[in-house]
């Protein structure tokens, strides 16, 4: 795990657009839509406070901003900007690019196993400290 989590950022060092938190976020909110601080940490297990300060420095730094709720509710919501999403895609492909040199002399066979038990771990994990959310 140690290795796994270690390589993904010496792989990125020299191109990630965006801190990890960011990148978790902006992952939440693409697949959720606009999020209140309520919702976030509702979703991701984290303190209001320790959202509150990743949301600020993200509406700081052009990635997301802050909206009325959509659906007419009081919170104000977090919905990403133009910039925040090209980032986002921009660190998901080089994550990708850099997956597949990883993986590139194992077989369909090997990668679809190692895909399938990766999925179930983390569904694992999600189920026993009960933050399962959807993957489209």
């Amino acid at each position: 795990m140690t290795l796994l989590a270690r390589y993904r950022y010496m792989a990125m060092a020299q191109t990630t657009r965006l801190e990890r938190s960011a990148y978790v976020l902006l992952c939440r909110i693409e697949v959720d839509g606009p999020l209140s601080i309520g919702q976030l940490v509702e979703a991701l297990g984290l303190d209001t406070s320790t959202l509150n300060r990743q949301t600020a420095a993200m509406t700081r730094a052009g990635l997301v901003e802050r909206i009325p709720d959509p659906e007419g509710g009081l919170a104000r919501k977090f919905r990403m900007t133009e910039e925040g999403a090209q980032k986002l895609h921009a660190d998901r492909e080089d994550a990708v690019t850099n997956l597949e040199r990883v993986l590139a002399d194992w077989s369909p066979e090997e990668t679809g196993a190692f895909a399938a038990a990766l999925e179930r771990f983390n569904t694992r994990i999600e189920t026993i400290i009960g933050q399962p959310w959807p993957r489209p």
